[in-house]
């Protein structure tokens, strides 16, 4: 390879096998002596390192500007209210009532902007951390893992995708769902795989995520987990709309035993090395034959 390219493994509902894929994938690269990072994105909930043991690299917190209210400089002139576009300021005017509500600030600086006495300062807020971890010399696990109590995982999971630019391939565990955390990691990649499964749920779900990256132009192909289940509504909708089909992987009781004991088939099995060491090289040419 010889240019940067990340990859981001989504779906639009949990437990359709995203990590699943995400893990093994970022396995038979980093096996294969690849330059590979994998940033764990679910700040909420990340487990990628349940899969994947390495050595402690180093961390650092992801802070966030609030404001501070002087309210001996407070005019109580309400435009530091008026400004905010989150509802992170309480204000009763008549009453001489203000207060900054920390957990609605976006720390967008806006209030400090709108007040013309002085009465705004700021402080530093703790929203998560980031980690790293070395798989191998030339392979990293990131993790991005928000405070409990905060109201968005977007600043750390900013900060974790930043933080693997040393590495040629990224792959992204992305949060699931098309809500915001979804779009801030797929708006950063160049290629998605969408995980789905055979069912109604999963087809629905599916859809959404189709919709979203079509709005924000970004190329992407779909892996089908647990084939066999469900039914095949699935594959007519990915053929209806053209949709690239990267993988199909069978609804096998020995990869759900691998999986619920925390170990990955590329390891267990040499044929699923190959076979996600041959995902990565489709991959590589749809999103080739997308840039044509």
């Amino acid at each position: 390879m010889n240019s940067k390219i990340i990859v981001a493994i989504a779906s639009g509902k949990g437990g359709t096998g995203k990590t699943f894929i995400s893990t093994n994938l970022f396995n038979s690269l980093q096996k294969a002596g690849k330059s590979v990072s994998l940033v764990d994105c679910d700040a909420e909930e990340p487990n990628d390192r349940e899969f994947l043991s390495g050595n402690f690299q180093k961390s650092f917190d992801v802070m966030q500007k609030v404001p501070v209210i002087d309210q001996n400089k407070c005019t109580f002139c309400g435009k530091c209210y008026e400004y905010c576009n989150y509802n992170a300021i309480f204000f009763l005017g008549e009453q001489r009532i203000i207060r900054v509500l920390e957990d609605h600030c976006h720390g967008c600086g806006a209030c400090s902007v709108a007040c013309d006495y002085g009465a705004i300062t700021e402080k530093d807020d703790l929203l998560g951390s980031v980690a790293q971890y070395s798989i191998s010399p030339s392979s990293l696990l990131i993790e991005a893992r928000m405070k409990v109590g905060v109201h968005s995982p977007v600043p750390i999971i900013k900060a974790a995708i930043k933080s693997a630019k040393e590495s040629e391939i990224v792959l992204l565990d992305s949060p699931p769902g098309t809500s915001c955390p979804f779009i801030q990691t797929v708006a950063t990649a160049h290629y998605v795989v969408l995980v789905t499964e055979p069912t109604p749920f999963g087809l629905s779900d599916l859809k959404q995520s189709v919709e979203t990256l079509k709005s924000l132009g970004k190329p992407y192909g779909v892996i089908v987990n647990r084939s066999g289940l469900g039914n095949d509504e699935v594959y007519k909708y990915i053929q209806h709309e053209n949709i690239p089909l990267l993988l199909s992987i069978p609804f096998d009781k020995k990869i759900a035993l691998a999986y619920s004991n925390g170990k990955l088939v590329s390891n267990e099995n040499a044929e699923w090395e190959l076979i996600f060491n041959q995902l990565f090289n489709t991959i590589l040419e749809q999103y080739a034959n997308s840039s044509n």
